[in-house]
């Protein structure tokens, strides 16, 4: 439980900074903007909704393109950062439809909340809370969206588990995310920034699918992709050593529907 809360706790540290404008470190900046790389999946500013002061850069796929969301629908972003997905969400559910974006971390509640005064939305309510318990009621949503921020829980099936939780039935959920297949190094494992980066924090890309089957679900790979984390992030997470990944890293984004 102690590793647990102090995994969260770098975590947060790291996305307050990223709200409050703070350059990273180069250790911490593979699923971030550091200029070096990114995890982020292009063509989002052509989706109807897009926020570009929303948009952190922190993503990994566009699990709203694959939602196939409708008018009238309740929606919940986890890890909503600054409101960049939950808004693209807002607009294609529309004024009679809900999206509740959660966020763990307090700065970023405030940019999103403050965003979305600036565009004036109003069908999205964002609320402070962990995964692993959402601020959501039991049976009450339609969809659930994340991007980039699963692999950041460090108990992923209590995250599932919730997930399936406040899904009606047969409601779905669609991720982006980034996984494993093959090991990691002990030290990049253990180290903090890098886990916070979204790469320490990541399972390998079967278990992570038996982890979302086991919590009820059906499961569809609706894209996969290979990303390449440059040899400086990983030696300045690690001290200098040169330490080789021999695991592919990929992005997935997966769709799940909540078994009745």
């Amino acid at each position: 439980m102690h590793n647990e809360e102090a995994t969260k706790e770098a975590v947060r540290e790291r996305y307050a900074g990223i709200a409050a404008g703070k350059p990273l470190p180069v250790a911490a900046a593979c699923c971030g903007t550091s200029g070096l790389t990114s995890f982020a999946e292009a063509g989002y500013e052509t989706m109807e909704g897009y926020a570009a002061d929303a948009d952190l850069s922190l993503g990994c796929g566009m699990p709203t393109a694959f939602a196939s969301l409708t008018a009238g629908e309740t929606v919940v972003d986890l890890g909503s950062g600054a409101g960049n997905d939950a808004f693209i969400a807002a607009r294609a559910v529309g004024p009679e439809g809900r999206v509740i974006g959660v966020d763990m971390t307090p700065a970023m509640i405030a940019k999103a909340k403050a965003n979305a005064g600036t565009l004036g939305t109003t069908n999205v309510d964002f609320r402070l809370g962990e995964i692993e318990a959402l601020p959501v009621d039991a049976g009450s949503v339609d969809a659930v969206i994340s991007n980039c921020v699963l692999n950041l829980v460090p108990n992923k099936r209590k995250a599932f588990a919730e997930i399936h939780r406040i899904l009606k039935p047969a409601g779905r959920f669609i991720v982006s995310d980034v996984v494993l297949e093959g090991d990691l190094p002990e030290d990049v494992r253990r180290n903090a920034e890098l886990w916070a980066g979204c790469v320490s924090g990541a399972l390998q890309k079967e278990e992570y699918l038996s982890i979302a089957r086991a919590a009820g679900f059906d499961l569809v790979v609706e894209k996969e992709r290979v990303i390449e984390v440059p040899d400086e992030i990983v030696e300045a997470a690690t001290g200098g050593a040169a330490t080789a990944i021999r695991a592919r890293i990929l992005s997935i984004t997966l769709a799940g529907r909540k078994r009745a």
